[in-house]
């Protein structure tokens, strides 16, 4: 029989909670679980349904003895957790952004390889149905040799979301940890994994943010708006993170004779007129996926020179999860791979710290290198 594996839960907001529920889908024993306040904690841990709860991580590692531990904080709260979590021997699923900068995330890569920990990161919204779809279309030809690609979305988030780690650099906040680590997981998984070039810029178009008490779940942080933003009382926390990117980037594709070009172009502020959508453009056609996590419908354009939705294949239908949320069913399906990996089954590649890490470096990068070209001279009176 094949041992019951446990997992201890670093987290006790949406992506904690969602966590536990995508390791209960295949059969994990979630055995404890860790936040920071003691009676958010508690509250979580009865309505999950989970045996321990507390506040010290150390702790529930010597009481819980998992086989997994699944980190569910914000990046800036990564390090630590996974540092203890690796020397127990422990295999880590992480949530995106591995950590807050390229040097913790490198270094955190370099103990798992050290200790032989498993771990996932969980940038994964490559495992959405229509990005299946596409990447098996772009293998079979459809589109022909793959050329380029185009992310374009707008996310128009409230401008008074209260001041929280969503805001701070050192927190793991910004749109580049909290959206471009999908869009490139995405696109990667379709053209190929190799990245050979990248420049870019980033802008901080929020400046400020009103800081309010309570809030403890990201995903509920609207409601926290306060009603008076002229009250003279209300304190204001400072941005250091961009909010909108645009990115170039240079894929090499194993299917590709020249390097693949791609543009990122991501407005976390701003509002969209058209939708948000994902295009692969290839030497015969091209494939274009509405939502900016390539929700759907797919279309592809082809010899008879038209726009044509494709229906999602039975068999990548099949492959998924069945789980209307789109967030959860991507956790899901990287947790089956995650433990039938662990357990020694069968499974598909996945992206591990490898990943994390060379994404975080990656972000560095693009915050702080300059790819202006001063063109000033070259204009006359």
């Amino acid at each position: 029989m094949k041992k019951t594996l446990k997992v201890l839960i670093h987290g006790t907001g949406y992506a904690g909670q969602g966590h536990a529920e995508a390791f209960r889908s295949v059969g994990v024993e979630v055995t404890g679980i860790v936040g920071r306040t003691d009676s958010v904690v508690a509250d979580v841990a009865r309505k999950l349904r989970v045996p321990y709860a507390g506040c010290d991580w150390e702790a529930a590692l010597a009481a819980c003895e998992p086989d997994i531990v699944s980190i569910a904080t914000p990046g800036g709260a990564h390090v630590e957790p996974i540092t203890s979590a690796i020397a127990h021997g422990c295999h880590v699923f992480c949530d995106k952004p591995l950590t807050h900068s390229g040097e913790t995330a490198a270094r955190l890569y370099r103990l798992a390889l050290a200790k032989g920990v498993k771990t996932a990161f969980a940038s994964s919204y490559r495992y959405m149905p229509e990005v299946l779809h596409a990447k098996q279309l772009v293998a079979d030809g459809a589109m022909g040799e793959p050329l380029e690609v185009e992310c374009i979305s707008h996310f128009n988030l409230e401008r008074d979301i209260p001041f929280g780690w969503s805001h701070r650099k050192e927190d793991g906040g910004g749109r580049l940890n909290n959206n471009f680590t999908h869009k490139l997981s995405i696109v990667t998984s379709v053209v190929g994994e190799t990245i050979l070039a990248l420049k870019a810029e980033v802008r901080d178009d929020l400046g400020k943010a009103p800081i309010v008490k309570g809030v403890h779940n990201f995903k509920s942080r609207r409601d926290f708006i306060p009603d008076d933003l002229d009250d003279p009382s209300l304190e204001w926390g400072e941005s250091n993170v961009e909010w909108s990117y645009t990115v170039l980037a240079r894929l090499r594709s194993a299917l590709a004779s020249r390097p693949v070009s791609v543009l990122f172009r991501h407005g976390g502020l701003h509002p969209r007129f058209n939708e948000d959508h994902i295009v692969f453009y290839g030497s015969r056609g091209a494939i274009y996926i509405k939502g900016h996590y390539a929700s759907g419908p797919l279309y592809l354009w082809g010899d008879d020179k038209a726009w044509t939705e494709i229906p999602l294949p039975a068999d990548i239908a099949a492959s998924v999860p069945d789980v209307a949320d789109d967030t959860q069913r991507n956790w899901q399906y990287l947790v089956r791979e995650f433990v039938r990996d662990i357990q020694g089954e069968p499974f598909t590649p996945y992206q591990t710290f490898r990943e994390g890490s060379l994404y975080q470096q990656l972000i560095d990068l693009i915050r702080t290198d300059d790819h202006w070209v001063d063109v000033r001279h070259l204009q006359h009176e």
